[in-house]
């Protein structure tokens, strides 16, 4: 698998500041950077973050539509589940082509999946980084693998996302087995190595996830806090977009 073989899907991560004009800018310009890219890449979009608002989805719904790309939900806490389904289904009828982040920590996650799947909502699936209330104590990976079983032979496509690979091994199997297309989904900056060594092993798609804004950088710095070692991916990261642009 070559380099140039890799897709993108680009993420605004808004500042506490940014007002709904502002994201919607950033995502339609981000979608009109992708017309260009091949593969075909798409843009993730945090939804609260634009209070769920109808009209700014409809906004970047038709900047995607202009250039045939899938629009995808990003996943937050517990709590904007239920609105961010809302969103969708509202959306649904003006603009078929769109995506959902299931995680794998939820109670409510392998149903999430069933109602993303029954309405032709693309799925991908992380390991979440909010626990719910009822189930804190959730291993992410066995919920990650309670998510994949409930799409493998429904889903039309998967994203398997994460940089566990012995995780991301074992949930292409299942997906592969079912006869479910699927794809790996990363996020740049952290390492991969192992988990593209995955994706060759079955021939699978992969895909880096870009976050880019004002925003990102402090939250990258705020997962320092959970995991050190990201301390030198994020500076290495940080290096290369500032002095080698």
């Amino acid at each position: 698998m070559e380099t140039n073989d890799v897709a993108c899907t680009l993420g605004y991560f808004n500042s506490d500041d940014d007002v709904s004009s502002v994201i919607v800018r950033e995502c339609c310009a981000a979608v009109e950077a992708l017309s260009e890219v091949r593969p075909k890449g798409y843009v993730s979009i945090k939804v609260p973050a634009l209070g769920y608002a109808r009209d700014d989805l409809l906004e970047i719904a038709d900047c995607a539509r202009r250039h045939d790309q899938l629009m995808h939900f990003d996943s937050h806490g517990p709590e904007t589940a239920t609105p961010t389904l809302e969103a969708l289904e509202a959306l649904r009828g003006q603009y078929p082509k769109l995506g959902l982040t299931v995680p794998g920590r939820w109670k409510r996650s392998p149903d999430d999946a069933d109602w993303a799947t029954s309405r032709g909502i693309r799925v991908r699936v992380v390991k979440g980084q909010w626990a719910c209330q009822e189930r804190p104590d959730t291993d992410p990976g066995d919920g990650f693998l309670s998510v994949i079983d409930r799409l493998a032979g429904r889903a039309s496509i998967v994203a398997v996302a994460t940089h566990d690979a012995p995780l991301a091994r074992e949930a292409l199997s299942r997906l592969l087995h079912a006869g479910t297309d699927c794809e790996l989904e990363l996020l740049c900056g952290l390492p991969r190595r192992a988990s593209m060594a995955v994706a060759r092993e079955f021939g699978v798609p992969v895909r880096l996830y870009i976050p880019f804004g004002t925003a990102w950088l402090p939250y990258a710095l705020g997962q320092v806090a959970r995991n050190p070692k990201m301390f030198s991916w994020v500076m290495r990261d940080t290096f290369n977009a500032l002095f080698k642009a």
